[in-house]
């Protein structure tokens, strides 16, 4: 049996897979970066209307960022 903590993991790669393919669609309707990258953080401040002030959303949007910036720069060096 998972843990709470694993049950919370999964369910993040669960819906992490769902946003890789809703990009990967998104791609298919606009070849522009732009178009999709403020689609995307507007479907974030959606997910939050009416309950946090914008603000807040972008507090926490920067605080998801701080924590996934170092991941992909160590993924973007070359090993040794």
């Amino acid at each position: 049996m998972a843990t709470p903590t694993e049950e919370n993991f999964n369910d993040y790669k669960t819906a992490e897979k769902k946003a890789l393919e809703l990009m990967r669609a998104m791609q298919a309707v606009s070849p522009k970066k732009n178009d999709i990258e403020l689609a995307l953080l507007v479907a974030i401040f959606e997910l939050h209307r009416g309950t946090l002030p914008a603000s807040t959303v972008g507090a926490i949007v920067q605080g998801h960022l701080k924590q996934i910036i170092p991941y992909y720069e160590a993924k973007a060096r070359p090993p040794g």
